[in-house]
């Protein structure tokens, strides 16, 4: 009964936290979404909305080796950056780095959960500030949304030193984004999205909340205040990637 009860069930929008949070939403959820405003999945719709497709790949793993293996450059760390490897997990360098074919890209947290979620065989949606309420549209359109498909919507978190999971400001806003446009779903909010979603109303003023939260002044004060500029930009892109066989690419309407 008790793994019954932590899958929500009985609503068409569900929502949890971190990679635990997605294996269980993962067994019975339609679909999910991953959201990690800082910095995967702003990333990852910046190279999509370039035309890029991203492999997700586990923090700590060789990369490298497999970027070879399926013919794609692998990003490196955001200080790890040369003028012959521009590509990282920061959105504001990915912005202006050569656009390539295929992108792996590894962090800790929402590619991490991506590649775990995608070896179920679900379908995987990168959201974020940027794109949230496109991707609401697209899940609302490929019928998402109702008890027999519902969607599970995933804030990754941040990481204590100890490696345990950190709820954070921004994915909690993230994932608060896409459960309002996920609102109207046939399927309602569970109780879980619907206190996730709360969080939305109660911040008037969403980029000077990333601004201002732990992960946003931490990136700031390393020097990437750029990256935040980018993840703060609310509902500026209607690109939707879409991770099947291990890929992201942009959805198609």
């Amino acid at each position: 009964m008790t793994a019954t009860v932590h899958a929500q069930p009985g609503s068409g929008a569900r929502f949890d936290w971190g990679l635990a949070g997605a294996a269980e939403l993962g067994r019975v959820c339609a679909v999910l979404v991953v959201v990690d405003v800082l910095s995967f999945t702003t990333t990852v719709e910046v190279a999509v909305a370039r035309g890029m497709r991203v492999h997700p790949f586990p923090w700590g793993e060789q990369a490298a080796e497999y970027a070879r293996r399926v013919g794609a450059v692998a990003a490196v760390g955001r200080r790890q950056t040369t003028p012959e490897q521009p590509w990282s997990l920061s959105p504001a360098a990915l912005r202006t780095a050569p656009a390539v074919a295929d992108l792996v890209l590894p962090s800790p947290n929402g590619s991490a959960i991506s590649a775990a979620a995608s070896a179920t065989g679900l379908p995987v949606v990168a959201a974020c500030l940027r794109n949230a309420r496109a991707v609401g549209r697209w899940l609302t359109d490929q019928g998402y949304g109702s008890i027999d498909a519902p969607v599970g919507v995933v804030a990754s978190g941040e990481r204590w030193p100890d490696g345990s999971l950190r709820p954070s400001v921004e994915d909690q806003l993230g994932a608060a984004c896409v459960l309002d446009a996920l609102s109207g779903v046939p399927g309602g909010l569970s109780v879980e999205a619907a206190m996730a979603l709360a969080a939305l109303a109660a911040t008037p003023d969403v980029p000077a909340a990333v601004r201002g939260c732990v992960s946003g002044r931490e990136l700031a004060e390393g020097g990437f205040g750029g990256d935040v500029e980018v993840a703060v930009q609310v509902g500026v892109s209607g690109v939707v990637p879409v991770l099947r066989r291990g890929v992201f690419s942009a959805a198609r309407p």
